[in-house]
């Protein structure tokens, strides 16, 4: 089984954590080397579930931090193992994960295993099969069967950031809305009715909207509604009876399901709508004490996070949390994915001072 050695610097921990492949179903071999660097220290109790490794402290302070990244990444493509690089920050690591999430990784590790009288009790959560089907998500796994594991005060998860905070995402709805037709041969089309052509206004309503920009607190949220998908039509000589346009709704944490639902529903009044996919947001809870010493410890001013993230997860347990990580989240899954070593320094720096602060 292969070794990792927190006590390495950052950088040459992160390349050892990124040479190991961990494609998403395939992080055992990963997942092995971080509990056993995990075990080797006697300050945390270790539990593993699936090829998720959750490590905690268990010093009895009065407040408890969750700190978690996921092991898996997409499919390499030809970029690995990882390679030296030269950017605007200077030296970089360059292949497939140094940006989603493996430098994110290799910080939770170092510090899990050198932070051995923290200020808070800390749960360091090192998840599987984040990149694939929600269903798998092994967060989503450990939420739903193992929640004593994530009961916490406030969370931090090692998305890229660019070593920025994003507080909280955006929720997520997708809808398919259809229009009925009747078909007919198209050399005698005025027999039939077309489905596509009655999608018009669909597209017309889409077109004409306005993402709304909402305040949560502190952070502007920006909105988005845009068609993703359209489908009809069954042969080239027949009028279709079927259109279908898909839409996907971005949606501020101030809405919950229902009424991000009620939105859309409002916006494509008239027309046969079906919700195919739903995930909540997330609020930012950053007027959480913990959360104020967490950002004043870090550094910088923090933003809204537009995409959806797995800090949903916690926001449904009650747990406020917020994206901290390096790596440009726009080099995320491109084949040329390259992490500043700058930035891993910074925000290992930036957490370990969080965690050894007052309280």
């Amino acid at each position: 089984m292969p070794s990792l050695d927190p006590a390495a610097p950052i950088a040459e921990l992160t390349r050892a954590i990124v040479d190991l492949p961990s494609e998403s179903g395939h992080e055992r071999e990963l997942a092995d080397a971080v509990e056993a660097a995990l075990g080797a220290a006697g300050h945390l109790e270790v539990t593993r579930d699936g090829d998720a490794v959750v490590a905690r402290t268990r010093l009895g302070r009065p407040r408890r931090v969750i700190i978690a990244g996921h092991l898996d990444t997409v499919p390499v493509n030809a970029n690995l193992p990882a390679v030296d690089g030269s950017g605007p920050e200077g030296a970089e690591l360059v292949g497939r994960g140094t940006v989603d999430m493996k430098g994110g990784v290799a910080i939770l590790l170092k510090l899990a295993v050198e932070l051995a009288e923290p200020s808070v009790d800390v749960s360091w959560v090192f998840y599987d099969h984040e990149e694939v089907e929600a269903e798998l998500n092994g967060l989503g796994r450990l939420a739903r069967t193992r929640p004593e594991l994530l009961r916490g005060d406030f969370a931090v998860l090692a998305e890229p950031t660019g070593g920025e905070v994003e507080g909280g995402c955006n929720g997520t709805l997708r809808i398919d809305v259809t229009t009925r037709g009747r078909r007919a041969h198209t050399a005698r089309a005025w027999k039939g009715e077309n489905a596509i052509h009655a999608a018009a206004p669909v597209l017309a309503r889409l077109a004409e909207h306005r993402p709304a920009e909402i305040e949560v607190d502190g952070l502007v949220y920006r909105e988005g509604l845009q068609a993703v998908g359209i489908t009809g039509g069954v042969a080239g000589n027949v009028v279709p009876d079927a259109c279908t346009v898909s839409v996907n709704y971005r949606f501020a944490p101030s809405r919950d399901a229902a009424a991000a639902e009620a939105v859309v529903r409002e916006i494509f009044d008239g027309f046969e709508v079906r919700v195919t996919d739903l995930a909540e947001g997330a609020r930012p809870g950053l007027d959480a004490p913990l959360a104020q010493a967490f950002l004043g410890a870090v550094g910088g001013r923090p933003a809204p996070k537009y995409g959806w993230t797995d800090v949903a997860r916690f926001s449904a347990l009650g747990v406020p949390a917020v994206n901290y990580g390096p790596g440009d989240p726009s080099l995320a899954h491109a084949d040329d994915e390259r992490v500043p070593v700058a930035q891993l320094e910074r925000c290992e720096n930036g957490l370990r001072a969080w965690l050894t602060g007052p309280a």
